[in-house]
């Protein structure tokens, strides 16, 4: 196998995921092995790192794949990783759920993959060049395991564009999906729009927050911004929040919200649309006040060099929601920016509350880590 031989690299750069352009040495001749193809990773003293995907058209030249020199990648690896990832889901959430991200790319050691499951509706997108080899066994992988009745490909996301791929979605195995595909997440029921709704059709890596946000709901009258399908508001209307009023600024986005208010049959659930930065804006000025207040804002960062003005944004979307919050109120507040840390956002919560003058305790809830602080 061609192989890549990398700078000297610091140590905590041995067990990333990812190899940068800038860090390689050494690249094989294109007629070698191609963007896409598989290659050795060796060190600057010429030590085996591992396997992975090529793409030099990437800032991501390499994603590791494989880390022993002794696995061959094959179909029963493939397998072996998926079987891997399904049972760490059912070991936290247990076997009766059937909604939930079955593979969420470098975490499960598929980079580029993601693999969200709604009930018999699997959906899949390919974000990384070297994938696309592998798609008709990550196909039948997932018809081995998961034994589902629709396959559906999202993989229109821009990143495909810098991996130097079209978007492609469709059918990629079993039968056309409906418009709408039903789900159960824990008390709400929704509808989920997986052939053009955002991302996948649900963002489930949020499932789990959006039931603990509704724990605190109770009693409380709820606003929830930028809220796409409604679900953090079905969820916290179903947990008797007095009133929920879900705001967003696309008409399909409203649409569905409502339909999962009626699917719920909630009568304490409103749905308007409007461009959040504005309505928190106008809240402010008639003196109209919230007990709990979510925001879940798109990602405010997709680059590097876009993080100086999404912290500009994330300040500016805090405190807005801060000036309209009640004394003992709750403030759900979420990033899904990568380049964003949790310590630059949880300065940028502290910054507004500190310009609102609101005294405030920040929790902290993320992948591995929950924490507290005045």
């Amino acid at each position: 196998m061609s192989a890549v031989q990398l700078k000297p690299q610091r140590r905590n750069r041995r067990s990333h995921p990812w190899i940068f352009a800038s860090e390689i040495a050494h690249f094989p001749a294109p007629d070698e092995v191609a963007d896409g193809g598989m290659v050795e990773v060796v060190d600057a003293q010429g030590r085996f790192c591992g396997r992975g995907f090529l793409n030099r058209q990437s800032q991501i030249a390499v994603r590791y794949l494989e880390r022993a020199a002794d696995v061959p990648v094959d179909y029963q690896w493939w397998l072996e990783r998926f079987q891997r990832a399904l049972e760490h889901r059912e070991r936290f959430l247990g076997t009766e759920i059937h909604t939930f991200r079955w593979i969420h790319g470098e975490a499960d050691g598929l980079p580029g993959l993601t693999v969200d499951r709604y009930g018999d509706v699997l959906v899949v997108q390919l974000l990384a060049l070297g994938l696309e080899p592998w798609r008709q066994v990550i196909v039948d992988c997932l018809v081995e395991l998961g034994r589902p009745r629709t396959i559906y490909e999202r993989s229109d996301a821009p990143v495909r564009r810098l991996e130097g791929m079209g978007e492609q979605v469709g059918l990629l195995w079993g039968e056309a999906p409906p418009d709408l595909v039903q789900i159960e997440e824990g008390a709400a029921r929704l509808w989920v729009d997986i052939k053009q709704g955002q991302k996948t059709g649900l963002f489930l890596d949020q499932s789990l927050n959006r039931r603990h946000a509704a724990r605190f709901a109770a009693g409380r009258t709820v606003l929830n911004t930028f809220c796409y399908t409604g679900a953090f508001g079905v969820h916290c209307a179903l947990a008797g929040a007095t009133s929920v009023l879900n705001v967003d600024i696309s008409d399909g986005a409203v649409d569905l919200a409502r339909a999962n208010g009626e699917l719920n049959g909630l009568a304490n659930y409103e749905v308007q649309l409007g461009n959040a930065f504005d309505l928190l804006r106008e809240f402010d000025r008639i003196g109209r006040r919230f007990e709990m207040i979510i925001l879940d804002p798109p990602a405010f960062a997709k680059s590097r060099s876009a993080l100086e003005g999404a912290l500009r944004g994330y300040k500016e979307i805090n405190l807005r929601a801060m000036k309209i919050l009640s004394p003992g109120g709750i403030l759900v507040t979420c990033s899904c920016s990568s380049h964003l840390s949790i310590e630059m956002f949880r300065d940028v919560v502290r910054d507004a509350a500190q310009d609102t003058g609101r005294s405030v305790i920040v929790t902290i809830i993320s992948p591995g880590r929950l924490g507290s602080s005045n």
